[in-house]
């Protein structure tokens, strides 16, 4: 019994060495999970997952490629029938055919960095809506 036993006091020890860095590569000072870097060229949406590979990207239909690499909150990958109506905030990449390659969903701190991509929203104003109205009762010779 004891020749059993010595193997397992020196793996348990080797175990927890190798386990300490990736540790460290996940979690901040303060025990939270840290901020993830993105690509310079991750673009900010709002993305919903229609039927995969149909997604719709800041209220307009956009299209996931073959082959596209989601990742969760935890940075694991998840398949995209999991997020199926889902209203996300994610930075993403394109591939060279203009779809949707790789995307990341981002936690409350991740969200709050600026980065481009949202729509912005715009205020016209139209001489037409400037006009004067009519009621039904101006005069003929009056109308505009």
């Amino acid at each position: 019994m004891n020749r059993c036993l010595k193997p397992l006091f020196l793996a348990l020890p080797l175990a927890l060495l190798l386990a300490l860095p990736a540790a460290a590569q996940t979690a901040g000072s303060d025990g939270s999970l840290s901020v993830r870097q993105f690509p310079k060229p991750a673009l900010r949406g709002i993305l919903v997952v229609k039927a995969p590979p149909e997604v719709s990207l800041n209220g307009k239909p956009d299209r996931l490629s073959p082959g596209a690499r989601i990742r969760n909150l935890n940075n694991n990958f998840v398949v995209p029938g999991a997020l199926i109506g889902q209203e996300l905030v994610v930075n993403y990449t394109r591939d060279s055919m203009g779809q949707m390659y790789e995307i990341w969903v981002l936690t409350p701190e991740e969200a709050k960095e600026k980065r481009a991509g949202l729509p912005r929203a715009f205020s016209f104003g139209f001489e037409s809506s400037a006009a004067p109205q009519d009621d039904g009762k101006t005069p003929y010779d009056q109308l505009p």
